[in-house]
């Protein structure tokens, strides 16, 4: 065959299926919240990259808000303009959901990283180091814990600005989870805001060492869950043919007739279904901290800076929990018979475990670790309720349990002593005396979690348990309200320990925070209290958001 016969078989073999390649329809302002928070990640690496170093930390703490808070008001946007009801709609050709739960949330999301971008920022907290204001960051986070290298970056001031794009990526990551519509852009979201998560799990100023080790429990753990996630969403094509939630939906409710020919022999077959959801819920599972799939939590908690860990806590938990509702009541109502019971057993045990082994705890970070398993136990018990009031009394308690935890855990970085943030609890003795103000603010916090009346604790505890109870799950609210009662003691015996107990004369100083920390503090007691004492509104904005577009 001569050269020029090869040829054109070569150009027209390309050319006709080029002219059938159909254009992508993306909706970018359905999609401008995420675009948004890219963006700002994108130039907050080029920050990085161009900024001199002594210019980043400005331009980087700049930036992040800027571009958060211009995704927020993108989300009020689109709510205002209807997408979160009459005109919900799948966008992105089929991958992304716009409707009131994925709004809701993504606002929840951008709401909280806002406040815990501040405690990111805060840089009055430590002593200042050879003349240069320090963070809760490693110096340079690259270098070996302890070494020379490490020592020169101390001493000529450097700080790792970098938190701030890493965040922004886990940020973007988290705002397309709850809204992913099929399972391959889950999976990509998935991995876009853990693996930021990680690295930012390694990189504490203090306690190095500690902090690396939790990094590497999480990405081991993690790696492990997004595996089972993948494995499932593999068995679950072979049963529907497709990755789509609606598609999979329709053929769980034996409503679709067409069979691809290289799926005939697997399409519908049940144990693909059930064995593939079961692996796809664990890897959900995981991220919301479930017992059993629960065991990085307190370890991870512990390890990683602060601020960070009240980062992760919260808006890992919103985005988790939007992705399983939507999995649940989108793709698998069909289902609910078969996941009821599993998901009745992981919320009683979860419930039970974290307020049990949180008893034992003598360290602040893992008790609030194993508070957090708790609550995503009591979070579970509304998802098991299988309603639209199961639905908004989730997102109610979300919006209002991320806010406590990031006020929290910035609580928690201002007791410090020569080692820098003194986390167990017996130096926590006495902090009432010593600090009345930062004693009662951290007793209102718990008094959030414990769920007594007049916080948001107690709004949403109620919201999720009546839930619950009108949907058949009566016996799981009893279990849900024995553990809020073991749970309750040991909140109430850190509150009696700081203002009950003598203060120690070698005790620990409370730092004095900048404007940023005591913004995150001040926002985390205000929608704690709004959110005790009039809930009504919110309770409302979360019903109209409950339902979900198919």
């Amino acid at each position: 065959m001569s050269t020029t016969a090869v040829h054109s078989l070569w150009t027209t073999a390309a050319v006709e299926p080029l002219n059938k390649i159909p254009a992508p329809h993306i909706e970018y302002a359905q999609l401008s919240p995420v675009l948004i928070v890219l963006t700002a990640a994108i130039l907050s690496v080029l920050v990085e990259a161009f900024v001199p170093r002594k210019g980043r930390y400005l331009s980087q703490v700049f930036l992040s808000v800027l571009g958060l808070a211009a995704a927020f008001a993108a989300v009020v946007g689109l709510a205002a303009g209807g997408y979160g009801t009459t005109k919900a709609q799948i966008a992105a050709m089929g991958a992304i959901a716009v409707d009131g739960p994925a709004l809701f949330l993504q606002g929840t999301i951008l709401l909280a990283s806002i406040v815990a971008i501040f405690t990111f920022a805060e840089r009055r907290l430590d002593p200042a180091d050879h003349g240069h204001k320090v963070d809760s960051f490693a110096a340079e986070a690259a270098a070996v814990p302890g070494s020379e290298q490490e020592r020169a970056a101390v001493k000529a001031g450097f700080t790792t600005t970098e938190v701030f794009p890493l965040a922004l990526f886990a940020i973007a990551g988290m705002l397309v989870f709850p809204a992913a519509n099929d399972l391959l852009t889950l999976f990509v979201a998935l991995e876009v805001f853990s693996l930021p998560l990680y690295l930012l799990c390694a990189v504490a100023r203090r306690k190095r060492l500690m902090s690396q080790e939790a990094a590497v429990k999480y990405f081991l753990l993690g790696a492990f869950s997004s595996a089972f996630l993948l494995f499932g969403i593999a068995l679950l094509y072979g049963y529907a043919g497709s990755v789509s939630y609606a598609t999979i939906a329709r053929v769980v409710d034996g409503a679709v007739v067409s069979v691809d020919p290289a799926l005939a022999d697997t399409m519908g077959n049940d144990a693909l279904l059930l064995i593939g959801f079961a692996l796809v819920l664990a890897g959900l599972l995981f991220k919301v901290g479930a017992v059993p799939f629960h065991m990085w939590t307190p370890d991870v908690y512990q390890g990683a800076p602060t601020p960070v860990t009240g980062f992760m806590a919260a808006a890992t938990k919103v985005a988790a929990f939007g992705a399983l509702l939507r999995l649940l009541y989108v793709v698998l109502p069909g289902l609910t018979w078969d996941w009821r019971p599993v998901m009745w057993g992981v919320a009683i045990v979860t419930m039970l475990g974290g307020a049990i082994v949180a008893i034992t705890q003598t360290d602040i970070k893992r008790l609030l670790a194993y508070s957090s398993i708790a609550h995503a136990g009591f979070l579970l018990a509304g998802v098991i309720a299988a309603t639209p009031e199961g639905v908004s009394s989730v997102l109610f308690y979300l919006g209002a349990y991320s806010f406590v935890t990031i006020g929290a855990f910035a609580v928690v970085t201002l007791v410090r002593d020569a080692g820098g943030e003194a986390t167990h609890l017996s130096k926590w003795a006495g902090l009432g005396r010593r600090s009345p103000l930062v004693a009662a603010v951290f007793a209102v916090f718990l008094l959030a979690f414990a769920g007594i009346p007049l916080t948001s604790g107690f709004s949403g505890k109620f919201a999720v348990f009546k839930a619950a109870a009108d949907g058949g799950a009566g016996a799981l609210v009893v279990v849900g309200v024995l553990s809020s009662a073991i749970a309750a003691f040991f909140y109430i015996r850190v509150i009696v320990l700081m203002f009950f107990s003598e203060p120690k004369a070698d005790g620990p100083t409370v730092a004095v925070p900048s404007a940023l920390t005591t913004l995150t503090i001040t926002a985390g007691v205000l929608v704690t209290l709004v959110l005790g004492v009039a809930p009504q509104y919110f309770l409302d904005l979360a019903n109209q958001a409950s339902t979900f577009v198919r």
